[in-house]
């Protein structure tokens, strides 16, 4: 079995750091990468941001996040990935920017590294096709946010080999992560009934059922949801969640799977979440206010 001790983590976002912070906590190297230095470099200073939260509520020592931080390096583009065991790519939930990445990374990998996806949706063979070693490639999907949520959803594609399958495993039990395997389907399990969910939330607001208020509330008190469909959409993105939407509509080809056309009007404006300061909810005050 691949010895991992090295990870590489492509994209410093959200979801990118948010899984180079929790392989820094388990005592792996790090590295972190995106677009420029400048970008991984922002992404380390927030992993270290998140940390020092964990040290005032008392989850995490100061000699802890000292030991961890040193073990994450931004890189200064992909030659840096050479000396990763382990590569995740962490980018956006669009399949021609990871195959993008893919080609520009691919040739800078040691022949025995593991090439994974924390896509939430995509194909795991289409995208382990487009890479130079689809045995060594699998999906290891993150819940967002990494530090907090315990699953991880692994998924195989057709020619992912058992030896990268148990590795993959091993990684992410050594994280402190419960793993579920899922089969290669659109959606894998979590988003495959999320994703439905949160898209006839965003119909019920469409069609006046219900206020965005009434339908959050309803969830949260109703059925012991700890966020609003409405509420967790814009913690997710809207831009992710309509990406979600479209790859269950074109690779179930089930009118159920529809995306609502508030949902790509939302995205059309520009309106995606948290991230933009506006969607279902207006950000930009002291308290989040609801668009419609």
């Amino acid at each position: 079995m691949v010895d991992i001790r090295t990870v590489a983590v492509v994209g410093a976002g959200q979801m990118g750091g948010g899984i180079a912070h929790v392989s820094a906590m388990a005592g792996y190297d790090v590295i972190l990468q995106d677009v420029s230095l400048e970008r991984a470099q922002q992404g380390v200073e927030r992993i270290a941001a998140n940390m020092a939260r964990q040290v005032a509520s008392g989850k995490l020592s100061e000699a802890d996040k000292a030991a961890s931080i040193a073990r994450i390096s931004a890189a200064d583009g992909v030659k840096a990935l050479a000396k990763a065991d382990l590569v995740i790519e962490a980018a956006t939930e669009e399949e021609a920017v990871k195959r993008r990445i893919f080609q520009q990374i691919c040739p800078e990998l040691k022949p025995e590294a593991i090439l994974a996806t924390n896509t939430s949706s995509i194909s795991i063979t289409r995208l382990a096709s487009s890479t130079d070693r689809p045995e060594q490639f699998v999906g290891i999907h993150f819940m967002n946010p990494v530090p907090v949520m315990k699953l991880v959803e692994l998924v195989r594609g057709i020619a992912t080999s058992d030896e990268t399958f148990q590795a993959a495993r091993g990684f992410s039990s050594n994280l402190d992560k419960v793993t579920t395997i899922s089969e290669d389907f659109p959606g894998f399990i979590v988003n495959r009934i999320l994703m439905p969910m949160i898209n006839e939330a965003i119909y019920t607001l469409y069609e006046g059922v219900g206020s965005v208020e009434s339908i959050d509330n309803s969830l949260r008190l109703g059925a012991n949801h700890p966020m609003g469909p409405l509420q967790l959409a814009d913690f997710i993105g809207l831009d992710t969640c309509l990406s979600i939407m479209q790859v269950l509509h074109d690779g179930l080809a089930d009118s159920k799977y529809r995306p609502c056309p508030l949902l790509v009007k939302y995205v059309e404006a520009g309106w995606l979440g948290r991230k933009t300061k506006r969607g279902f909810y207006d950000y930009r005050g002291e308290t989040p206010v609801p668009t419609r």
